[in-house]
Order: C-alpha cells, then sequence, then structure tokens
C-alpha cells in the first residue's frame, strides 16, 4: 500500500502548527512518521483553514479539552471522509499531547481533537474499547493556555454537555515554517 510521502518521510522537521486562540496561543508538533495518515488529515484540515473560527465546544477539567468541530454558533462544520484509526504507534494519551476525536467506531475520526490535559492511561489503545484514541503529536508551547481553557466554567447547550460558557474560538490555525 503507497501512502502520500510525509514531511518525515522527506527528511523534514516535524511540522508545527501553531492554533491562535481567544485565550492566546498553543504550538503543536505532529509525528509524521508515527501517524502519518492523521497528521495529512489534520494539516489538510489546516490548509483548508477548517479549524479558523470554530472553538473548544467540550471541556472537561482533568480530562481534555476538544475543539475543531463547531462554529461560535454551535454549527457543525462540514468535513472530509473518516480516517483509519492509527493506534499502536508507541504515542500515548499523556498530558499535552492531541489525538482524534471519534465516535464509537474507531474508523470516524474527521476533523475534531482533543488535547489531553492529564495522563490519560484509559484512551490507549487497546483501552477503553478494543481501539483507543490516536495520538499525532504533542504540545509543545502553549500549555499554559490549554491549562487556562480546562479551568472555565462549562455548562450544558443543548443536547451538549461541558460546553464553555464563553466561547473559547480558535482565531486561526497555521502550518508554522
Amino acid at each position: 500500500m503507497s501512502l502520500p510521502l510525509s514531511v518525515a518521510a522527506q527528511g523534514a522537521a516535524a511540522p508545527k502548527v501553531r492554533l491562535n486562540t481567544s485565550m492566546g496561543d498553543i504550538v503543536l508538533e505532529l509525528y509524521p512518521d508515527k501517524a502519518p495518515k492523521t497528521v495529512d488529515n489534520f494539516l489538510q484540515y489546516v490548509r483548508d483553514k477548517h479549524y479558523d473560527g470554530t472553538i473548544f465546544h467540550r471541556v472537561i477539567d482533568g480530562f481534555m479539552v476538544q475543539g475543531g468541530g463547531f462554529t461560535s454558533g454551535f454549527e457543525q462544520k462540514a468535513t472530509r471522509a473518516p480516517i483509519p484509526l492509527e493506534t499502536g504507534n508507541g504515542l500515548k494519551n499523556d498530558r499535552g499531547t492531541i489525538a482524534m476525536a471519534r465516535t464509537s467506531n474507531p474508523h470516524s475520526a474527521t476533523g475534531q481533537f482533543f488535547i489531553n490535559v492529564v495522563d490519560n492511561a484509559n484512551l490507549n489503545a487497546p483501552k477503553p474499547d478494543g481501539y483507543g484514541y490516536a495520538v499525532f503529536g504533542k504540545v509543545i508551547a502553549g500549555m499554559d493556555v490549554v491549562d487556562k481553557i480546562r479551568a472555565v466554567p462549562v455548562g450544558d447547550m443543548g443536547m451538549h454537555q461541558n460546553v464553555p460558557r464563553t466561547p473559547i474560538t480558535i482565531l486561526k490555525a497555521t502550518l508554522e515554517k
């Protein structure tokens, strides 16, 4: 099976993405050598400006902060086709790592992601459902911003739980040069 030539396969440094949020900047380092399809998928969403104007719509202190799927008006953004799950790559859902959100279908990840705010061993394959959640990078700057996000007051909004009472917006996501 042939995969697209990832940045790491070309010998370049690991790609970095800056999330400019309404609470400050978060810089992510991605690992295409460990999760090539997941990284390619995330970077395509960045290039398409999909994340610009989305919110962190699910915040659970002591667990994770999730974003990338909804506008501040809580309108769900259109996505591309789901990607295959890339767990078992040696990366763990530890504090500061970024992983793809998915439904109960292990191969359902599209654009939503989450940042672990604590070590979440219960999300590492084969837990919690035989598949785990695919880690594909980590926060290398701005973990203080993530910690500010994790501590905001949350409540319910319609069928959604753990929604920040004041929207936390990803103003812009850019690939660092």
